[in-house]
C-alpha cells in the first residue's frame, strides 16, 4: 500500500441497497455494527459515536438515501481522525449490495493507522456485513472485537519485542 492511500474496502453483500442504507443510518444498525450511536443520521445531522465513557468521535453527515453515506470527523478521541472523512457508496449488484468503504485521510502515515486498520478490517467486512446479512453484527466490546484486540495487542508486543 502507498503511503498516501487512504484505507479501502470494496465488499458484496447479500443484502439489497436499502438495507444496507438503514445499517448506515439508523442508530440501533448502528450500535449493533459498529458501537453506541446517538444523534440523526439524516442529510446534515450529527452522529456521536461512543466508544468508552468519555471516548467519542461525532460526525456530520451527508447521505444520498440507498446510495451513499459520508461522515465528516469533526471531534474525536484519536486527534488523526478529525479532518478525515468516511464513505460508504452503495450499489445494487446482482448478489445484493457493492459496498465501496474509504476512510479518506486515514493513511498509513497516520500514527493510529495500524489500530485504525484492525478496528475497520473487523468492523466493515466482518461485523457490517454479518449485520445486513444475518442481522446479527459484532460490535465494539463484542466478544469477536474483544478477541480482535487481543490480536492486535499481541502483534504490537511482538513487532516492539
Amino acid at each position: 500500500m502507498h503511503e498516501t492511500q487512504d484505507y479501502q474496502q470494496h465488499l458484496t453483500l447479500r443484502a439489497s441497497p436499502e438495507s444496507v442504507y438503514a445499517a448506515l443510518t439508523t442508530l440501533d444498525a448502528l450500535s449493533a455494527w459498529w458501537t453506541a450511536a446517538s444523534g440523526n443520521a439524516v442529510q446534515d445531522g450529527e452522529l456521536t459515536f461512543t466508544f468508552a465513557p468519555g471516548s467519542v468521535a461525532v460526525m456530520r453527515v451527508a447521505v444520498e438515501p440507498n446510495e451513499r453515506v459520508v461522515w465528516s470527523v469533526t471531534e474525536c478521541m484519536m486527534a488523526d481522525w478529525v479532518g478525515t472523512t468516511i464513505h460508504f457508496a452503495l450499489e445494487p449488484s446482482a448478489a445484493g449490495t457493492s459496498l465501496r468503504f474509504r476512510h479518506e485521510g486515514l493513511t498509513p502515515q497516520l500514527d493510529c493507522y495500524l489500530d485504525c486498520k484492525s478496528g475497520w478490517d473487523h468492523f466493515v467486512p466482518n461485523s457490517l456485513r454479518d449485520y445486513v446479512e444475518t442481522g446479527v453484527g459484532h460490535p465494539n466490546q463484542s466478544d469477536e472485537d474483544l478477541a480482535r484486540r487481543v490480536v492486535r495487542e499481541q502483534s504490537r508486543a511482538t513487532a516492539s519485542a
